[in-house]
């Protein structure tokens, strides 16, 4: 039986995009008969959750790595080494095979090329994707020291997985993989998430919304630039007035995961009455939302996962993606599961919202496009695919320990 770590940064019930990807990863893995714990910052002590042992490694805000956490780029460490400790604390009792990790602030950088435990990096969006332009000297320091401490977690794994082909190639090129690596093996492979199978029923029987009132389009994640969410109010605020000419449908926006405070502080009446901040919900808050919806619109400019268009396509919800992202060419626009605007930008998005409001046969369209695509992203696959590749990283850190060996 293969014995995996799996650090997180936070697991099920926390709603994020991370925590679904991890409880995915977790479980898909017991179901090819791996014996699994998850390492999780956002807890305190140890539980069993279908079969998955969960190690709470929170870092209380007082103690010596809360405090060391305060600091500009120090900080940064403050997660790693209470992850690294704890990972070895068990590897000590009973030997794991291999570590799975994020890239995303790289939690498990101070387990990168150690000998006997292969380090396996899955990568999500880097933090130099995520973050504004615009910073102080003190934050472009931090900035600075997270991205050093992602390149030498991705440069000293056994093995790394992205979640498409063009993600990876981004990935190499931003972590300068090819000149990190030298001769030493490293696979980098293409592996897509899944979506649990009562996430799958649940969206099998969704029936699509009928009746009168405002069409109903659901947007999932932060308020930040990454998400496209400034450009998506932008839209709505040139659609707003021809709602009210009546040459459009009336429509409201669902915004999960932002909270009334993310609105822009000058935000026009017209534009506000369209928008329905959520703040952060529970899983069935979400399912609820997109059984609702007409529509998504997730106009991202990268999505690394890419669960909102696979849920949304389970769904059978048409979106509305952008181009930009090298994810959303390939669940949405391969498969015809929606539109994409040409650039995350308001008017390119503002367009293609409102071909999805003026016309129900485009939705209809769309909608059976959708469900075409559905039901590819299977835990068994996933599993499979996975214990594959923390296979050939077990062999590849074992190679390079004889290298090492044969070379001193």
């Amino acid at each position: 039986m293969m014995r995996t770590a799996l650090i997180a940064w936070d697991y099920p019930p926390s709603p994020s995009g991370l925590s679904t990807a991890a409880r995915e990863i977790a479980e898909s893995l017991v179901m090819q008969g791996c014996d699994v714990t998850v390492f999780t910052g956002d807890r305190s002590g140890t539980g069993v959750t279908n079969g998955v042992r969960v190690v709470g490694c929170e870092i209380p805000q007082r103690s010596r790595l809360g405090r060391m956490r305060r600091y500009a780029a120090l900080g940064h460490l403050a997660a790693p080494l209470r992850f690294r400790d704890a990972v070895l604390a068990a590897h000590a009792e009973t030997p794991f095979d291999v570590v799975e990790a994020t890239n995303w602030y790289a939690p498990a950088v101070l387990l990168a090329g150690r000998t006997g435990l292969p380090l396996v990096t899955r990568n999500s969006t880097p933090a130099a994707w995520s973050r504004e332009a615009a910073q102080s000297p003190r934050n472009r320091f931090d900035s600075w020291a997270a991205d050093r401490l992602e390149r030498r977690q991705a440069a000293g794994s056994a093995a790394l997985i992205s979640n498409t082909a063009e993600h990876g190639r981004r990935i190499e090129t931003l972590y300068a993989l090819a000149a990190a690596r030298g001769g030493r093996q490293q696979a980098h492979e293409t592996i897509g998430l899944s979506l649990a199978s009562s996430v799958l029923e649940r969206a099998a029987r969704a029936a699509y919304p009928r009746g009168a009132g405002p069409l109903s389009i659901l947007f999932v994640g932060r308020a930040e630039p990454r998400k496209g969410f400034h450009e998506l109010v932008e839209a709505v605020g040139l659609l707003a007035p021809l709602v009210e000419r009546a040459e459009l449908p009336d429509f409201r926006v669902a915004l999960l995961g932002v909270p009334e405070a993310d609105l822009p502080a000058n935000l026009d009446p017209a534009t506000r009455r369209h928008l329905n901040p959520l703040g952060r919900q529970p899983d069935g808050v979400l399912f609820d939302l997109y059984e609702a919806a007409h529509f998504v619109a997730a106009p991202s400019r990268y999505e690394s996962f890419g669960l909102v268009y696979q849920e949304a396509i389970a769904f059978g919800r048409p979106v509305v993606a952008s181009a930009e992202d090298p994810s959303a060419r390939a669940f949405i626009g391969k498969t015809g599961a929606g539109l994409l605007a040409e650039r995350t930008d308001a008017p390119s998005i503002a367009q293609q919202l409102r071909r999805l409001l003026q016309s129900e046969e485009l939705r209809s369209q769309v909608r059976r496009q959708a469900l075409e695509a559905a039901g590819t992203f299977t835990r068994a696959t996933l599993g499979e695919q996975t214990v594959a590749l923390y296979r050939k990283a077990i062999a590849n850190a074992a190679a390079s320990s004889r290298l090492d060996g044969s070379t001193q």
